[in-house]
């Protein structure tokens, strides 16, 4: 039984550094979306500052492990051989569960995952072991530590409300302060917003990345005895006065004499800080239990006992966690932080909610909560309007205003929504909220904090404007749902999963590890499958040119995209029709929903495009307008005839007869050869061919309309199913209209191009002006 044992240990030590993996890619941003977000500095040096952060704080994490052997259960009412179990089954379900929420891009709190799974698994054990012993159910107090879990729970519900109101409340006094002139304030004003920003973090660093360790439990004589830990939590405003004094005068030298920006530095440091914070606190979360696991195994490997009689009363007590361990993990942390894609979308999530003002696709759609949050916010604003005089309402008003910069002929461009301002504070109140509450002993989750500090912050900066404050409060609690469900699953599958390992160790073991396998290795090549399907359909961009030369690049772009994606699917519905295929049917209709969505992400981003244009291309917009118009035809056409195929086979309709699949074959063949020749002329800008395409214009329609007049008189004859006429006249009808949005839109290429080569003549004059 001893060899099973020691297989568990491997496998944890394994499912350790899948963990790290899933758990970083998590987490990863807590600590990068104020720095990506505002752009302040590149996106490697914002790497390289959290890189450090993460190796630093990985080594002085070994204080905090403690909380995996003895902070959820008792463990000295479990035998080795229990705990063996709870153990695997928290790493079986911690990294199923964050591989979940990374591969659909959503943040979690890795906190709350292992905290609940540990709580499950234990619950589930210790009923079993109260069954055996035939005791009653009150007798699981005895073994888990109930207030510490009520604690977690009611911090989990009190930091999220409690960061998104002083998150936004610090924002607006702070940008009432500075406004969006930041730059151009008095050069004290940045001195002293830097020395308190920096205060903030640097405070935070020592009482939240260091003070918790053990090198900080270490007593010192030039401290008169006194451990770190208890000198910075005894001398709290000595600290702060001076470290707001020196990073003052630090600020002030910084901008006035060496000219340099002190809000890069602020963000520089916040997001050293928290992630130092992340690593030194977090770090428990992925390896806590594997290394629990591999300090139990070395107490009773040398005991001597039974497994099943070996009692676990041992890890109530300190044990250091050697660095070699800690340096490792941190290696790997940083190695995942450069190469995750999953982490990149995971930041994204939280950077398209916090951050943009306008004009980032809305990924959540609206509901009944979201509109009630934003309609009695609304009311309260007019009440306040009508308290509020004017006048003050007015000069309110002016310092929420975003500035404008003058360019070349006269135009403007709004500076970004996610400044540095936004950023700085978004790091200083993160830093600020989880020091306080790590002083004072409460639970806390860096990623509800930093995530709800952020969305405070956007608020008040009035990021969410009412095109989109519907949209950004959904996603808002799509997210806290998110959390709250990470907890109860993670509590339940835990708890299931432990059961079932109990059931008999060594197979379930094994079965449990390959499945997890298999789902992981699936959630991978899923992942890459979708990233290369992006790449390989070519996804439309937005037009983003000011001349009608780019304009027509671009336009010319998203055709051959569009065209070659319009082929396959047409050419999809028309095959899963002929075979009855319902999965390939259904998956054609996702194609289709995909491309629509993007061409009216396009038709969204008119305004922008039309405000960008110079005032010498602004004809540049008809011709754009009219594009989009014909490629949304296209995709309407597109979902039609999806839709009834499937419906149509869905239903269990009778099957398409043999002359009716050939005909549409038939015009498919033409379709497909219209659709490559189109794309190959707009891949190549070769537009002088499209009048060739356009010659065959009558040819393809008559062949459509041969096909209607054949039906007509197949349903007069010999045609019995009106099912089957209905979908046949319907995709031959839509089919026209599909044509036709082609045609029209190499029209409007033919007529800006005169029937002569005027596209290519106003590119090559562009070109010589240049």
């Amino acid at each position: 039984m001893e060899n099973i044992y020691l297989l568990m240990i491997v496998a944890l030590g394994v499912l350790a550094i899948a963990d790290l993996v899933v758990g970083v890619s998590n987490d990863a941003v807590n600590f990068l979306n104020s720095a990506i977000g505002s752009k302040a500095v590149s996106f490697r040096t914002i790497m390289i500052v959290a890189s450090l952060g993460v190796a630093i704080g990985a080594i002085f994490s070994s204080g905090m492990m403690e909380v995996a052997r003895k902070g959820i259960f008792n463990p000295g009412e479990f035998m080795f051989s229990e705990i063996m179990i709870i153990f695997m089954a928290v790493m079986i379900t911690d990294i199923l569960l964050l591989d979940f929420f990374n591969t659909v891009g959503m943040p979690t709190s890795t906190t709350v995952s292992i905290v609940f799974e540990l709580l499950g698994a234990s619950v589930a054990i210790a009923l079993i072991k109260i069954g055996n012993d035939g005791g009653s159910v009150s007798d699981l107090v005895n073994y888990i530590n109930t207030s510490k879990a009520t604690q977690i729970i009611f911090g989990i519900l009190l930091s999220v409300v409690i960061a998104f109101s002083v998150g936004a409340m610090v924002q607006w006094v702070t940008r009432l302060l500075l406004s969006f002139n930041f730059d151009k304030k008095a050069k004290w004003v940045g001195a002293l917003f830097g020395g308190l920003a920096i205060t903030a973090i640097s405070y935070f660093i020592f009482i939240k990345g260091i003070g918790g360790t053990a090198f900080a439990q270490e007593s010192y004589s030039f401290l008169g005895g006194l451990t770190i830990g208890h000198y910075i939590e005894n001398e709290v405003l000595i600290i702060l006065l001076i470290s707001f004094a020196f990073w003052s005068s630090i600020s002030y030298i910084y901008m006035a004499v060496l000219k340099l920006n002190i809000y890069k530095l602020i963000i520089l440091i916040g997001t050293f800080a928290l992630a130092l914070a992340f690593a030194g606190n977090d770090l428990v979360n992925f390896i806590g239990v594997p290394i629990a696991a591999w300090q139990s195994y070395q107490e009773w490997s040398v005991s001597g006992i039974p497994a099943d009689q070996f009692n676990m009363a041992i890890l109530g007590q300190a044990v250091r966690t050697p660095t070699l361990m800690l340096f490792i993990a941190g290696m790997v942390m940083v190695v995942t932080l450069w190469f995750s894609s999953k982490a990149k979308a995971v930041v994204k999530t939280s950077i398209d909610l916090a951050s943009s003002q306008n004009e980032t696709k809305e990924r959540f759609q609206p509901n009944f909560l979201s509109r009630g949050f934003v309609r009695t916010a609304v009311g309260i604003s007019d009440l306040l309007r009508m308290v509020v005089p004017d006048k003050t309402q007015e000069k309110i008003d002016r310092r929420f205003e975003k500035p404008t910069i003058a360019l070349e002929r006269d135009k403007k461009y709004e500076l970004p929504a996610f400044d540095m301002v936004r950023a700085a504070v978004n790091l200083m109140v993160a830093s600020v909220l989880i020091s306080i509450a790590t002083s004072m002993k409460l639970p806390l989750s860096t990623t509800y904090v930093t995530f709800m500090v952020a969305m405070g912050t956007s608020l008040a900066d009035k990021a969410w404007g009412a095109e989109s404050a519907v949209y950004r409060v959904a996603g808002v609690l799509n997210v806290i749902g998110g959390w709250f469900f990470t907890a109860l699953i993670a509590f339940v599958s835990a708890a299931i999963i432990a059961y079932l390992i109990n059931l008999h160790v060594p197979s379930m073991v094994g079965i449990l590890l390959l499945i997890a396998f298999l789902l992981l290795s699936r959630n991978y090549l899923m992942h890459n499958k979708r990233q290369k399907e992006l790449k390989a359909e070519g996804q439309l961009i937005r037009a983003e040119s000011s001349s009608i030369q780019g304009v027509v690049h671009e336009s010319a772009h998203n055709i051959a995209n569009a065209i070659k994606r319009v082929n396959k699917i047409y050419t999809g519905a028309i095959n899963g029709l002929s075979k009855q295929d319902l999965i390939a049917l259904k998956q054609n209709k996702k194609q289709v929903e995909k491309l629509a969505n993007e061409i009216d992400e396009l038709r969204d981003n008119i305004f922008y495009f039309i405000k960008n244009l110079d005032e010498s291309s602004v004809a540049a917009s008809n011709f754009y307008i009219n594009i989009l118009g014909y490629l949304q035809d296209m995709s309407q056409s597109l979902e039609y005839i999806s839709k009834v195929s499937y419906k149509h086979v869905n239903n269990n309709h009778k099957k398409l007869k043999f002359n009716q699949i050939k005909e549409l074959k038939q015009i498919d063949t033409i379709l497909e050869k219209l659709f490559s020749n189109t794309q190959k002329t707009f891949e190549n800008r070769s537009f002088e061919d499209i009048g060739d395409i356009l010659k065959n214009k009558k040819v393809i329609f008559t062949e459509i309309t041969d096909k209607i007049q054949k039906q007509v008189e197949r349903t007069r004859t010999e045609e019995v199913s009106p099912k089957n006429t209905t979908l046949y006249f319907s995709l031959l009808l839509e089919t026209k209209d599909l044509l036709t949005a082609t045609m029209n839109l190499l029209e409007e290429f033919y007529h800006a191009n005169d029937g002569t080569t005027q596209i290519h003549k106003i590119i090559k004059d562009e070109e010589l002006e240049e």
